[in-house]
């Protein structure tokens, strides 16, 4: 078992190394160039985010589908795999981290505009859709479809389910967390809470789904980010050295000073933009099946829409903790800063009484909404394998593998998740490339002709 381990992450190291970094960075380069930098119209995007389109073909909200989205986006990668960037990258790593979310922004659009051009509609009305569709009916590659969903379904039960459970009940179980009485919580109880209230918002599908997300989305993003600005706050002495550092080893090859040992650019480059893409998930193909189900009169505003994710998770989330950690550490240049978890429970720490709070209430909902984001992604991909029919036995599944996440040792199905992760990129990035002509072609008659409002009247195929 333990040579099995050793190759699963050997091949994982690889599979997320500088190839697959290099093709996701340079997707998002090439569409950000191609579409005439749709990074400037995020404030048009926000607004539409929250502008209905009742009249609209689709079964939920632009803002549900984005809440969704977000909610499987927004996870403990945002907290805790920023602070692994920075303790393995060094503080050049939150730049890197960054930039890829500015440029990711192009690919998300692309991926939302396609989930829209290529869904198509059930016998009961529902809409489906997302790069399976796209490639079957956009490429007639049918074949590159079925393994894109076989990759989602298998991923899905590790980075959106076991792990986010392991990480929830690892949390409350530790001793002492809401002060020194506290003992923990065992893991079994946090298991069969966490899995009885999957199963009672799985049960309603997309809607249920887009309805919890959509009012815990706001709170737990809104909640996290305040508690990041009070730490800045209290660290405000040393933000200008702060970022004169992370610019600074995020392109110097020498010793990055303020306590940190030199990484270089290329450590810090490799996991501040792997962290980026992995947290995200520009490229990777997930967010746009449930883009597809949005209400929206036209492919463009619901690709908007979409774009903001990546802004809300990586620009503002992911930069926010960034400059949490680093500026703790050049406020306090003692701290052992090699252990990512450790920096982040010292960094929230130092806010007086609720510190702990922030942080434990962060991370729990983070990873629970990350449950329910990624059920939806399954769903959609089990049913394009096999049918509607085993939608509720995989529901049923899904439950039940979350009460094992929170129970069970998850070290070898981080490394099967993270490599099936990547591997759903791959087919994701060869629609997305190969198609580029078609989202120039709608962004060109819907956003550069100033036609948002107009309504695509072409028919959505039945399924």
């Amino acid at each position: 078992m333990d040579k099995f381990e050793a190759i699963v992450s050997s091949v994982t190291s690889a599979l997320w190394g500088w190839p697959t970094i290099v093709l996701l960075l340079g997707t998002h380069l090439f569409l950000t160039v191609r579409l005439r930098f749709p990074q400037l119209q995020i404030f048009k995007a926000i607004r539409l985010s929250i502008t209905k389109d009742p009249d609209s073909h689709g079964d939920v909200s632009q803002f549900g589908a984005l809440a969704t989205s977000l909610a499987a986006t927004i996870g403990t990668g945002n907290i805790i795999g920023v602070a692994t960037a920075i303790s393995l990258g060094g503080p050049g790593a939150v730049l890197w981290c960054w930039i890829t979310g500015v440029f990711g922004i192009a690919t998300k659009y692309s991926e939302g505009l396609l989930a829209i051009k290529y869904r198509v509609r059930t016998s009961d009305g529902t809409m489906l859709g997302g790069p399976m569709y796209a490639l079957e009916r956009g490429l007639k590659m049918k074949w590159l479809a079925v393994i894109f969903c076989v990759f989602t379904a298998i991923a899905a039960l590790g980075i959106g389910n076991t792990v986010q459970a392991n990480a929830i009940s690892t949390l409350l179980s530790e001793p002492g967390l809401f002060g020194a009485s506290f003992e923990g919580i065992p893991v079994w109880i946090s298991g069969a809470v966490m899995a009885i209230m999957v199963a009672l918002v799985i049960i309603f599908g997309v809607k249920g789904i887009s309805k919890v997300c959509g009012a815990l989305v706001p709170f737990m993003a809104i909640f996290y980010v305040l508690g990041c600005l009070v730490i800045i706050f209290m660290n405000w002495n040393f933000m200008g050295e702060t970022i004169r550092l992370i610019v600074y080893s995020a392109f110097s090859p020498e010793a990055a000073g303020g306590g940190f040992v030199g990484t270089g650019v290329m450590m810090a480059a490799r996991y501040g933009i792997a962290r980026g893409l992995f947290s995200n998930e520009s490229g990777m193909g997930s967010a746009p099946i449930v883009a597809a189900a949005a209400q929206t009169r036209n492919p463009v505003r619901q690709a908007l829409v979409s774009s903001t994710a990546t802004f809300w998770d990586t620009v503002i989330v992911c930069a926010l903790t960034g400059l949490v950690l680093v500026s703790s550490i050049v406020a306090h240049p003692d701290i052992n800063y090699s252990d990512g978890a450790r920096l982040t429970q010292y960094a929230f720490g130092k806010i007086p009484y609720a510190g702990s709070l922030i942080l434990t209430i962060g991370l729990v909902t983070f990873a629970f909404s990350t449950i329910l984001g990624w059920s939806y992604y399954a769903e959609r991909a089990i049913e394009y394998l096999a049918g509607k029919k085993v939608i509720v036995v995989y529901r049923i599944l899904w439950v039940l593998l979350v009460f094992a996440g929170a129970v069970l040792d998850l070290s070898l199905v981080w490394d099967i998740a993270d490599g099936t992760n990547a591997l759903m990129a791959i087919p994701n990035l060869v629609a997305l490339l190969l198609l580029s002509g078609v989202v120039v072609k709608e962004t060109r008659k819907y956003l550069w002709s100033n036609r948002l409002d107009d309504y695509d009247t072409t028919e959505i195929p039945q399924k």
